[in-house]
């Protein structure tokens, strides 16, 4: 009997050990991977997102003057699949820890080679891999949840935006595209005479030969005389040169193929291009 009712209370003791742990409940401070291609490569930014719950943040909960882990938990990371410029410093591919030092007025961002601090105490400054000031921007309407965004993206420049409360500061970022795109359209284009309607788009995009871009567009046609898409390419180039006749009649051999695709969405484009012109 004495066997029996330990058996019983060790089966109940199992039951509950399991029970506790299979329950799950929300993260107070969710983790996020926020992912952006960006150039030829990517950057991807790791933390964790505590939120206000109606308490002050900086200057309280976040002491100013201060090495902050930037998030909650673990340690913030910012990983950058190419070399990337940051404050004309070059930074090479890899993992890195995102730090901040917040002020009233302005922050220091750190990218630290080490990817583990997540307190003052751990922090050592030998270990900064570039450091940035970025002056403190209030916003009108209160960021419940601290966030990291990758905003204002262009071709070669984007900016790290962090977030909460009323403050906004941000991280500019850049790499170098022009030289590699310009060494590959040699290499691959001129050479090798191969993606012409590539190598026009990126001469008509970022305003260098605009007669090349032609000559580049002509090819590509020529190889795909059904690609709707560089002629219209084509016209828009015409209407950057000032050409308006030769980009009315290339918009027009656009629609037609267009048409006989069934791409409205082309034809559109091509008929709100030869609108702007007249």
């Amino acid at each position: 009997m004495k066997k029996l009712i330990l058996s019983a209370f060790v089966i109940i003791g199992l039951c509950t050990s399991s029970q506790a742990q299979g329950l799950k409940t929300p993260a107070p401070s969710p983790t996020q991977t926020v992912k952006q291609d960006f150039g030829l490569g990517s950057i991807e930014v790791n933390y964790s997102r505590p939120s206000m719950k109606g308490r002050v943040i900086f200057g309280d909960l976040v002491p100013l003057n201060k090495v902050w882990r930037t998030g909650a938990n673990s340690a913030t990371t910012i990983t950058f699949s190419d070399t990337t410029m940051i404050a004309g410093k070059k930074v090479s591919p890899g993992k890195y820890g995102l730090l901040t030092i917040p002020s009233a007025t302005d922050w220091t961002i750190i990218v630290s080679s080490n990817t583990t601090v997540t307190s003052p105490e751990d922090y050592k400054m030998e270990e900064d891999v570039v450091r940035v000031k970025s002056a403190v921007t209030t916003l009108k309407d209160k960021v419940e949840t601290f966030t990291i965004n990758v905003g204002n993206i262009a071709n070669s420049t984007c900016d790290i935006q962090l977030a909460w409360e009323n403050t906004q500061v941000s991280m500019p970022i850049s790499v170098e595209l022009d030289g590699r795109i310009m060494k590959d359209i040699e290499r691959y284009v001129i050479k090798d005479n191969r993606p012409y309607g590539a190598a026009a788009n990126y001469y008509a995009e970022n305003g260098k030969d605009m007669k090349q871009a032609i000559a580049w567009y002509d090819k590509a046609i020529e190889s795909n005389p059904k690609a709707y898409w560089n002629v219209h390419a084509k016209a828009k180039c015409y209407a950057k040169m000032g050409m308006v006749k030769e980009a009315i009649e290339t918009a027009n051999k656009s629609i037609a193929i267009a048409k006989e695709a069934k791409d409205d969405n082309y034809v559109s484009l091509n008929e709100k291009l030869i609108k702007s012109l007249k």
